[in-house]
């Protein structure tokens, strides 16, 4: 079988559960991650013949888990086509302390958001360069101006130079690497002073990615931003 082989961190809801659905309709193989097994192995059961679909529990935030999760995709499927590295968390931050979560919970953010995608990436390259493949990571629209008070936005920042620095380190490697900057999308994330304002639905996001995706092997699709209409540009 000689269907591509794409793996999604965060796969069981929000982008990575959408964009799994519109990749299995494409005719992907699925290697799927998310931290809660039950919930992971229910979605995956509504996505097609068990043999096309992987599910492997795992936490980003740890370099021996991700990268058992790479070595079993290839062992499974002989292959790894394009990489997802969309698991993400949000938590709300002041520095003033006038709103947002104890400061103790920033760290498992900061890990997941940042250590997350590196992980990834560096679990990833060697199979995405055995098979000219595809690296997609999942930045934020956050992260390309101020947010005040926003460790999350912060972090996003970092996704962004993240996928810069991957790009250059994979020129001449056939590796394509592509960071997907949404702004509000409606997931269960979404903070509750902002569940009025426009948004994106996941699947928007998705098909950014699919066409990302699709593209050409002569064909880097660096950035791609995608908003909601009427979206504050502070938000």
């Amino acid at each position: 079988m000689n269907d591509p082989v794409l793996l999604i961190t965060g796969g069981s809801s929000g982008l990575g559960a959408a964009t799994a659905v519109a990749a299995a309709r494409a005719g992907y193989r699925l290697v799927l991650t998310a931290r809660g097994a039950d919930r992971l192995a229910a979605f995956a059961a509504g996505l097609g013949a068990a043999d096309r679909v992987l599910t492997l529990p795992c936490d980003v935030g740890d370099w021996d888990q991700i990268s058992t999760v790479v070595a079993k995709a290839e062992d499974t499927f002989g292959r790894l086509d394009a990489v997802f590295a969309n698991a993400g968390s949000s938590v709300g931050t002041s520095f003033l302390g006038r709103s947002g979560e104890d400061p103790r919970l920033w760290r498992d953010m900061v890990v997941t958001n940042v250590c997350g995608p590196a992980y990834t990436a560096r679990a990833a390259l060697p199979a995405l360069v055995r098979s000219g493949g595809h690296l997609v990571l999942t930045g934020s629209a956050s992260g390309r101006g101020v947010r005040p008070g926003s460790l999350y936005s912060a972090t996003k920042w970092a996704v962004t130079g993240l996928a810069q620095a991957i790009r250059a380190e994979c020129v001449g490697t056939g590796v394509r690497v592509t960071i997907i900057q949404p702004g509000l999308v409606d997931t269960d994330a979404i903070p509750a002073d902002r569940r009025d304002d426009p948004k994106l639905q996941p699947a928007d996001v998705a098909r950014a990615v699919l066409y990302a995706l699709d593209q050409p092997s002569t064909v880097d699709v660096n950035e791609i931003v995608i908003r909601p209409v009427g979206q504050d540009p502070y938000k």
